[in-house]
């Protein structure tokens, strides 16, 4: 995070939940394919001269849909001292990255979003004591630039222990259309899928709809213990026909309302590649439905298959409105881990429209940059109105994220505010939670771990921000600090981008 264009000591803030605020000017918003970039994989946002960080793709993987959102850009804090956003759980860009790597290539820019590469990485927060969240601050200077300090402010959402969570009601909505065959991807949502009805208990129940060409109810809601049911159904499952999701997600909807759980969790889980070519076919077509039935009680998440004919930004929009969460599966390995250890332990959602704001004190911080979270803006006058639509967090949830400030002294406490805003889903009550912002000398391991993550994804996204930056001193962070086999896999992963790149 080399930043030669300031002079002066900035702060990085990573913050468990966060978004940007009201007014920053963002780059190029224009949806993209990597086989529709130019070589060299760049996006037509602005990217200056800086021709040598645009990964070296070209189209590799025909029609892979993703969209860019923007890079945030420093803000005066004399001129707008809140930064207001959306919480977000979600780690599809990081996976997606992943895959592109280990086949050889870097992603397209437009694929990275720097939360869901920070927030594949659980942090260890300890749970609150009372109440739905706990925040954590921390921090000291950073690893990227003489004078710069990096801040982590953390959320860690309340654990629930598996016999003490809420039965759950849960449709799986799988695509089985034709483009499902390539990869064996419809074998891989198979397998997925054994791995959470295994996790599952007497008391919750599953119900299966299919669709290709058209939809159709394949399991009707059927109780856990008959597990041997559920899983012959899914078994039985071989690629078919067009892509109707329109009408699989409408079916799916129409068994989750029917079959409601009114003390339980009631949840649409899609696995599909995110192509649709029969009815309504665009994100903005189909997300009303999808904002109605979240609005009733039915979250949706989402879980993407497969490299060419692929749409990440179908599936990322469906779970923001959905109340859900968005992840993408390229491995057995991955499913294993979403499937079992993740998404089982929170599906009880604690918290719905869960808003962060930051306040910075002027006096202080001279100016501020969030790290990533672009598509989870919140005007700032928003975040106190209960109407405006938030994250959802379940159970034993982290989430962080990172800011950028510069100081104008010495002082490391003080430097604002964290407020967290969320609604009780049982009560409807909604509450606010606050911790002030302050940093210390030195940073923790797992904090520059994290850091280095950060600077990956911001290099690989073409960030004006990394342009002094490179994947080997990246690399050589991350592997003085990565412990456990998740983050020693991401330096693996970094010496093979760096050999892809040629830095």
């Amino acid at each position: 995070m080399n930043r030669h264009v300031i002079t002066h000591a900035l702060v990085l803030i990573a913050v468990t939940v966060v978004g940007c605020s009201a007014g920053e000017q963002k780059e190029g918003e224009t949806a993209q394919s990597s086989s529709q970039l130019p070589a060299g994989g760049a996006s037509p946002a602005s990217r200056g001269d800086d021709a040598y960080l645009r990964p070296p793709n070209g189209a590799a993987y025909e029609d892979m849909h993703f969209k860019h959102y923007g890079t945030n850009p420093f803000v005066a804090t004399d001129e707008d001292r809140l930064s207001t956003f959306a919480a977000d759980v979600d780690t599809g860009s990081y996976t997606v990255m992943r895959n592109y790597v280990s086949r050889g290539s870097l992603p397209p820019e437009d694929a990275v979003r720097v939360e869901e590469f920070i927030n594949y990485f659980p942090a260890a927060y300890p749970p609150p004591s009372q109440g739905a969240f706990a925040i954590h601050v921390d921090g000291g200077p950073s690893p990227f630039g003489p004078g710069y300090d990096l801040v982590r402010i953390g959320i860690k959402g309340k654990e629930i222990a598996a016999t003490h969570r809420k039965p759950a009601h849960l449709v799986f909505v799988i695509d089985v259309s034709g483009s499902m065959n390539r990869e064996d991807r419809l074998e891989l949502v198979k397998k997925s899928l054994r791995v959470l009805v295994d996790r599952l208990g007497e008391q919750d129940q599953v119900g299966i709809v299919v669709y290709g060409s058209e939809g159709r109810k394949l399991l009707e809601p059927t109780s856990a213990e008959n597990k041997e049911r559920i899983l012959a159904a899914i078994d039985q499952l071989v690629p078919e026909g067009s892509t109707n999701a329109e009408e699989g997600l409408k079916l799916g909807y129409e068994m989750a309302a029917e079959h409601f759980l009114r003390d339980g969790v009631n949840r649409v889980i899609l696995c599909s590649d995110g192509v649709a070519n029969v009815g309504n076919t665009s994100a903005e077509g189909i997300l009303p439905t999808i904002e109605r039935y979240a609005g009733e009680g039915i979250a949706l998440s989402t879980f993407g298959f497969g490299m060419g004919n692929y749409n990440d930004v179908l599936m990322e929009q469906l779970a923001d409105k959905g109340n859900g969460s968005y992840s993408y599966i390229d491995t057995f390995s991955e499913a294993r881990r979403v499937f079992a250890e993740a998404l089982t332990g929170t599906l009880q959602t604690i918290a719905t429209d869960v808003k962060i704001q930051v306040e910075f004190d002027p006096g202080k911080v001279d100016r501020y940059r969030l790290l990533g979270y672009e598509n989870r803006d919140v005007r700032d006058e928003d975040f106190r109105n209960d109407r405006t639509d938030g994250g959802e967090i379940g159970a034993g949830h982290t989430v962080t994220a990172l800011y950028e400030i510069k100081r104008k002294g010495e002082a490391r406490d003080g430097l604002g505010t964290v407020r967290v805003r969320y609604r009780d889903p049982d009560t409807g009550k909604t509450s606010e939670t606050a911790q002030p912002i302050a940093i210390g000398e030195h940073l923790s391991t797992e904090l520059k771990f994290l850091a280095a993550v950060a600077e990956c994804a911001e290099i690989l996204r073409g960030s004006y921000w990394a342009k002094d930056s490179s994947l080997a001193a990246v690399r050589e962070l991350a592997e003085a600090t990565a412990a456990g086999e998740e983050q020693l896999e991401f330096v693996r992963l970094l010496k093979d981008a760096a050999a892809i790149r040629g830095n």
